[in-house]
């Protein structure tokens, strides 16, 4: 400012010396005053000019081009410039930031929704969209309420206690596929609302199958526990000759290896749960293992039934699988004990195995009992899950064979296929992915049936 002052005297001092070298006709005072005038003059049309190129650039708003104005005007404009630029780049590190904010509620596995203070949609992520059938471009600035139709929501939101969540229905949810939605408000800023949602199904789930699993459990166990007891307390109490005694003793022993197969199987499945996956370089004869069932099959069909069954085992090439033998014994075993306990007396079992053309194996169990309706399909895995309650106890089933399958097939990367019709029988089928199934040549199973004999 003081060079700006400075300079300006200095243009007056020229002016008025101009003035008085080429006013001659004029006298001498007022050659000065008139060239300090018309120099005061010129002075101020230039400061207008550059004023005028500072004006025109900040109304055109070119930051990326700043005026050629020297001066003080000049230094205005570059001061301007450099806030402008500055202001620039904080917007776009802000814009940044917004949008990488942005992309981390968006990529949260749960729904988040803003809100402002009239509770309209500000924003929402697509896990909100998908949770509660959001368009999150349409329904910008519509009201939450109108879209989120449910009364338990309506009344958490108009209550205005957010101190807890609410747990509703999804939009998709139906009998058959529930979905159970946890929703929460959380009030910020000045009336709005941050409303977070996270989908409950499978916690919801477990908690009932964690339920269910300790009632059937104590249901299982309680009942021949009272077998049991009711025996001993007869035998203590009343004077019984030796066959009823041999009977009484014969059902208490039938109690206690019911409770002891359920035992085995609950270590069975807990054992499955929390140990290793099954290796990929120990290998497990289908041949071998098909007969072991088999012969398992008879003796049980024996032990049941007067008249037995047919069984019958194809196995159109020998093969091996990875995997643990134990773990597929018990898989395979449980198969085959199911389709005796539920086939008639006399009824066919076909055991077989198949090597399919992509590599990948099958081994199958096909009965013709009395089948399995189809809404009872998805669920006959579940533990402790029985189509009909008295049939399975008559025939010693522990509801939990099919989970024991299940998660073997699951371990050795297979597929459990259930297939089954009322009057028709029934087919469950273990397919072994072809990275575990490995034809066996003939001379390898020659020299396996020479150890074995």
């Amino acid at each position: 400012m003081i060079w700006r002052i400075f300079r300006f005297f200095l243009f007056q001092l020229a002016g008025g010396l101009s003035g008085y070298l080429v006013l001659t006709l004029a006298r001498p005072e007022y050659r000065v005053v008139v060239g300090i005038l018309v120099a005061s003059m010129v002075w101020v049309l230039i400061d207008l000019r550059r004023g005028q190129k500072l004006r025109r650039w900040l109304r055109e708003g070119d930051t990326s081009r700043p005026p050629l104005i020297s001066g003080y005007w000049g230094e205005t404009a570059d001061r301007v410039r450099r806030l402008l630029h500055n202001r620039d780049r904080k917007l776009i590190e802000s814009d940044n930031r917004l949008q990488e904010f942005l992309s981390a509620i968006q990529a949260s596995p749960n729904g988040v929704v803003l809100l402002d203070a009239d509770g309209r949609i500000e924003w929402c992520n697509q896990t909100a969209a998908d949770h509660f059938g959001f368009d999150p471009t349409r329904d910008v600035l519509q009201q939450v309420a109108n879209l989120v139709r449910d009364p338990q929501f309506a009344a958490y939101q108009s209550k205005g206690d957010f101190t807890h969540d609410v747990v509703i229905p999804g939009p998709a949810s139906s009998s058959s596929r529930p979905v159970r939605l946890s929703v929460h408000l959380h009030p910020y800023g000045e009336g709005r609302s941050l409303m977070m949602s996270r989908d409950v199904t499978a916690l919801e789930q477990a908690e009932a199958m964690r339920r269910d699993f300790v009632a059937n459990v104590s249901h299982e166990i309680r009942t021949p526990l009272t077998v049991l007891s009711g025996f001993v307390e007869t035998l203590q109490n009343l004077p019984l000759d030796g066959p009823e005694r041999q009977r009484y003793l014969a059902l208490m022993s039938q109690q206690a290896q019911r409770m002891q197969t359920l035992v085995s199987d609950l270590l069975t499945l807990s054992r499955l749960e929390g140990s290793p996956l099954p290796r990929l370089d120990e290998w497990v004869d289908v041949r071998g293992m098909m007969q072991q069932c088999e012969q398992e099959g008879r003796d049980l069909s024996m032990l049941m039934t007067q008249l037995g069954h047919v069984i019958v085992s194809e196995i159109d090439r020998d093969c091996r699988v990875a995997g643990s033998q134990s773990e597929l014994h018990s898989a395979l075993a449980n198969l085959v004990n199911n389709a005796i306990r539920y086939t008639p007396n006399g009824g066919r079992v076909l055991l077989r195995w198949t090597l399919r053309a992509d590599g990948s194996g099958e081994f199958s169990v096909t009965d013709d009992g009395p089948g399995v309706a189809a809404e009872h399909i998805p669920r006959l895995t579940e533990r402790f899950y029985r189509v009909d309650r008295s049939r399975s106890r008559e025939t010693g089933g522990t509801g939990l064979g099919l989970a024991i399958v299940k998660h073997v097939a699951q371990r050795h990367g297979a597929q459990l296929q259930i297939a089954s019709k009322p009057g028709q029988g029934s087919r469950f089928a273990i397919v072994f992915p072809s990275s575990r199934v490995q034809p066996v040549r003939q001379a390898e199973r020659r020299d396996a049936d020479a150890v074995t004999a």
